[in-house]
């Protein structure tokens, strides 16, 4: 079918080209007779315009592509909803790409992105390592804000969580809670916030608490049953009375292990997860999490973003940095200590 062009729209209107470009770009301009006889015109010739082309002969596009790491993972879904609520209020559009813990897939999402000129990158990136790939992105006139990690650059925005101390308030509850046998399950610690969790759990209880670190392949439920499943298996005397989880996803793969196993929630072990999503919350034992403001991570990088690309020149990067709490649920509810054993 032969598309309406913007000449045709002028033709039947009666009016020249500039007085329908300037009904689509400044109707303030045009007389109010005018500009209603170019709208009717448009609408009974079905004419579309062609934005892309628009944005590309101008150099820039109205599209704003958000890179996570897992977007299975509830955590993604509330920080890309919060972003998305900014990037539309603004006029543009979201578009989602989903790295999966990939270097190689990520790389190849931020070619395509550069290729489309996308008017910025919200991303998460896979490990610490990806600065030339980013940096190339800005050089391009493409600005790039991170999202639930630290840039440790002045050039770079980063919206984060204050991961260390995370991790420090969930060891904090466990030792309060009297235990003094603990695990750690989370990983690849190539992914910064992990590792800042565990850097903050294991200082909270260093010397105070022994601490089992189970290092998982990945961010899933999947391998929280498999980390769970380890744990389960060790000698019931040996076996940590608590384990603090890199993320609820993992809480809640361990939580369905040690229910399979009949190890009972708390009362023989303590599960604390991490982000309190939704489904934390819902499980069979609610689970006590160390809560992140999903939505508002999103929102205020995408609010970064925008007044990048809009007003690069008076723009100054900034990094903005939240402070996690702790949600206490049914999963980590005080424990009575098991004979022979301290706390």
């Amino acid at each position: 079918m032969e598309t309406t062009s913007i000449k045709e729209v002028a033709r039947q209107a009666g009016v020249s080209l500039g007085t329908v470009s300037n009904v689509l770009n400044r109707p303030e301009v045009v007389a109010a007779a005018t500009r209603q006889r170019v709208l009717d015109t448009i609408r009974a010739l079905g004419y579309v315009r062609n934005d892309s082309a628009r944005q590309l002969r101008a150099g820039r596009s109205r599209t704003v592509a958000i890179v996570v790491l897992d977007v299975a993972n509830p955590f993604f879904t509330d920080v890309v909803r919060g972003a998305e609520e900014a990037i539309e209020a603004a006029g543009s559009l979201t578009v989602v790409c989903n790295s999966g813990s990939d270097v190689a897939r990520e790389d190849r999402h931020l070619d395509l992105l550069e290729q489309q000129r996308v008017q910025g990158v919200l991303i998460t990136p896979v490990d610490g390592g990806r600065d030339a790939e980013l940096t190339r992105l800005a050089s391009r006139g493409i600005p790039v804000v991170l999202v639930d990690r630290g840039s440790g650059r002045r050039d770079r925005c980063s919206v984060a969580v204050d991961d260390v101390l995370g991790g420090r308030i969930a060891g904090d509850h466990l030792r309060e809670r009297g235990h003094v046998a603990v695990a750690f399950a989370g990983g690849p610690m190539t992914i910064p916030q992990v590792a800042d969790r565990h850097k903050g759990f294991t200082a909270a209880l260093r010397g105070h608490v022994d601490v089992r670190t189970v290092v998982t392949p990945t961010l899933s439920v999947a391998a929280g049953r498999q980390a769970g499943a380890e744990i389960a298996d060790l000698d019931p005397a040996q076996r940590p009375t608590a384990i603090f989880c890199a993320n609820d996803l993992l809480a809640l793969g361990v939580l369905q292990e040690m229910t399979l196993r009949r190890i009972r929630v708390p009362r023989d072990v303590a599960i604390l997860g991490y982000d309190d999503i939704d489904f934390a919350a819902a499980a069979a034992v609610p689970l006590s999490s160390v809560r992140q403001p999903r939505e508002q991570l999103g929102r205020a990088a995408a609010e970064l973003l925008l007044e990048e690309s809009n007003r690069p020149d008076r723009h100054e990067h900034r990094h903005v940095l939240f402070q996690p709490e702790l949600v206490v649920r049914e999963s980590t509810a005080a424990r009575r200590p098991r004979p022979g054993r301290r706390g």
